[in-house]
């Protein structure tokens, strides 16, 4: 494996069972995420989009084995994370945390600021002093961009820009190398989006810091990430370079999720052509057979409908998985 790439994923798949009964038989799976493949890059972005339900979210947590996966690899440092005991997975945890989507919700409201950023110090035993704890708080909470003063205060007191600041400080504490950010701005005003951007990326800079940037947003994905992937339906669709995916989109999905971006130029926006897909995207626990976007693709052929589409490298460092390209 190369010395520059911090995590790979090899055809990683995360199948929730379906039970009914008295006795909870296994009656089907949700094929949440199925088969996907990818490598981040130390010190890149890797921006993640799709549609509710796409699987983006479950990619990102069973990375940090915060679901056990069904099958397939997640290398981290080297390390298969996916086949290790729940010890070495915790051990190397603190090297990889996760910014969650709503700070109202994924901060305890019962402690105070100050003890949720020191909690992950006490669980990884990274401080042996109360005095060590109190300066290292400090330092994480004038990294972020909060108050040292406001330490003993509960996350109700804060307004929802700064208790994802709370939530970004949280996930600092142990100096990790990758963090998982599921959505962490959508929560937020649109006022107050674009500094935590900024924040994230200037902490990306100043830390050495890899991401994988989990988003509905497009235009702010095309703003952070170094590379962008687009998944549908569990399956990765295209994965290239956040200037190429915007520039040339390959795959018809990517091409209608960027044509849903608004242009600020009300003549220019008038002229462009909208790509406007059918219908809902299809159940995961009843994918259709063939390639997973077939039932809504503007251009599908019969050979779509029948044959899976290989995800395969169309250009150089451009992969899509589509029949037509």
């Amino acid at each position: 494996m190369s010395d520059n790439i911090l995590v790979r994923v090899k055809d990683l798949k995360m199948h929730f069972p379906i039970r009914a009964g008295f006795l909870g038989r296994t009656i089907g799976a949700v094929k949440a995420v199925d088969g996907v493949s990818f490598d981040i890059m130390k010190g890149e972005t890797l921006g993640l989009v799709g549609e509710s339900g796409c699987g983006k979210t479950t990619t990102g947590r069973t990375i940090l084995r915060l679901y056990e996966p069904t099958s397939g690899e997640v290398t981290f440092r080297g390390i298969d994370l996916a086949s290790r005991g729940a010890d070495e997975v915790r051990r190397t945890r603190r090297h990889m945390q996760m910014i969650f989507q709503d700070p109202y919700a994924s901060l305890n409201p019962q402690m105070r600021v100050g003890e949720i950023i020191a909690r992950p110090l006490r669980v990884h035993r990274l401080v042996k002093t109360a005095k060590e704890e109190k300066e290292l708080v400090a330092e994480i909470m004038q990294k972020v961009g909060l108050n040292v003063n406001l330490r003993d205060r509960f996350p109700h007191e804060f307004s929802g820009g700064q208790r994802q600041r709370i939530g970004i400080a949280r996930a600092l504490a142990t100096s990790p190398d990758f963090i998982v950010c599921d959505e962490p701005i959508s929560a937020l005003d649109v006022s107050i989006q674009a500094q935590i951007i900024n924040l994230l990326e200037q902490l990306r800079e100043d830390l050495g810091l890899t991401y994988l940037f989990i988003a509905h947003d497009l235009s702010m994905v095309r703003y952070l990430s170094t590379r962008v992937g687009v998944m549908y339906l569990g399956k990765m669709m295209e994965l290239t370079s956040s200037k190429d995916l915007y520039d040339d989109p390959l795959h018809p999905y990517t091409r209608a999720l960027l044509s849903a971006i608004p242009i600020p130029d009300p003549p220019l926006e008038r002229r462009r052509q909208r790509t406007i897909l059918a219908g809902d995207p299809p159940s995961p626990a009843n994918p259709p057979k063939g390639c997973r976007f077939s039932t809504r693709c503007p251009m599908a052929v019969d050979q779509c409908r029948m044959v899976e589409p290989e995800f395969r490298e169309a250009k150089t460092g451009h992969w899509v998985a589509c029949h037509l390209v």
